[in-house]
């Protein structure tokens, strides 16, 4: 029969390492991990996955919540987050989420009967009932990208981050600025905090029926919506400030359709600085969030908790940067 020091002979590596990977302990290369799992698998010492498994009365699967558009900020952050899940070993199943009730407690009936290792949460749930099952369940979760009081996450920070974003456009000499957001989450909340807070600062009077529209989703299309919203309001007004890039992008297409020039008339800020952002005309000006840091936080405190070696009491502030581009400049009016 073979053992664990067969595997570590063919291995070349030594039985503590291979012991290890079978216990799902994070300190072994992706290489070796790969090599040792594929021996496990030839030699019959675990014959398959199931067997591994059971062995470790574990599934090897990670949930991940994520919103049912799956846009581009999401795809690109999920990247970052399925690579270094795969270097634990980990496989991911998707919990897509749409923006109602219904579709919050169909994910939850569905976490319940799958019953993952872990779960990453990039889109945000606002129903307390999931987070009541996941407390008194003890499922190891993290949220990424956004924060919940008491539990663990990974996130920038979104306020400050939408100051400097408006501050920017203020020190370019814009005092009429707008902005479109999403409603009902906490990101876009803050980020309209920080928004209103660089225009306080700066003098500039408070007022939400003039200076924001909050839209439902945050996509290009609810972009294109939020921007018509605000020209329809008044079109006295040189900069926009959108929650999201993809928000921004939509809003640009709205602005062009209707003859303004970008940055000559409008300039326009996002939030995330998604791949695509350094390829439109004009590239876009937007806050950075950091994908791949975020992306390996995520993995590895999920790993930690379901191999018991958390420690409680995470809320990682992740650092964020202004990443200024072509679609702002100086006020000219």
């Amino acid at each position: 029969m073979v053992n664990i020091k067969d595997i570590a002979k063919k291995a070349g590596i030594s039985p503590a390492t291979i012991s290890r990977v079978i216990n799902g302990k994070s300190n072994v290369s992706p290489e070796k991990r790969d090599l040792v799992l594929k021996l496990i698998e030839e030699t019959g010492y675990v014959p398959n996955q199931a067997a591994r498994n059971m062995v470790l009365r574990r599934s090897f699967t990670v949930g991940i919540v994520i919103s049912d558009t799956f846009n581009m900020f999401q795809r690109q952050l999920f990247s970052f987050i399925e690579r270094h899940l795969t270097s634990f070993g980990y496989h991911t199943m998707f919990f897509f989420v749409t923006f109602d009730g219904s579709s919050e407690d169909a994910c939850l009936a569905k976490l319940k009967s799958v019953k993952p290792d872990g779960l990453i949460m990039i889109h945000e749930i606002r129903s307390p009932v999931f987070y009541e099952y996941l407390e008194r369940s003890r499922l190891p979760f993290i949220t990424a990208t956004f924060s919940r009081p008491g539990f663990p996450s990974i996130h920038v920070d979104d306020e400050a981050a939408a100051f400097d974003a408006v501050n920017h456009l203020i020190n370019l000499g814009h005092r009429k600025i707008r902005m479109i957001s999403s409603e009902g989450f906490s990101c876009g909340l803050q980020r309209a905090d920080g928004f209103f807070k660089a225009l306080e600062q700066a003098g500039v009077m408070r007022n939400e029926k003039d200076n924001l529209v909050m839209v439902r989703h945050y996509t290009t299309e609810f972009g294109m919506y939020g921007m018509r919203e605000l020209l329809l309001r008044s079109r006295d007004f040189s900069a926009v400030f959108a929650a999201t890039d993809e928000l921004a992008i939509g809003a640009m297409r709205a602005l062009r359709d209707e003859g303004f020039r970008i940055p000559e008339d409008v300039s326009v800020v996002g939030f995330d600085d998604i791949e695509i952002a350094d390829y439109l005309m004009p590239r876009l000006t937007s806050i950075r969030q950091p994908f791949p840091e975020i992306g390996e936080q995520a993995a590895s405190s999920l790993h930690k908790q379901i191999s018991g070696k958390y420690e409680g009491g995470l809320d990682l502030t992740a650092p964020y940067r202004l990443v200024i581009r072509e679609s702002t400049a100086l006020y000219s009016g």
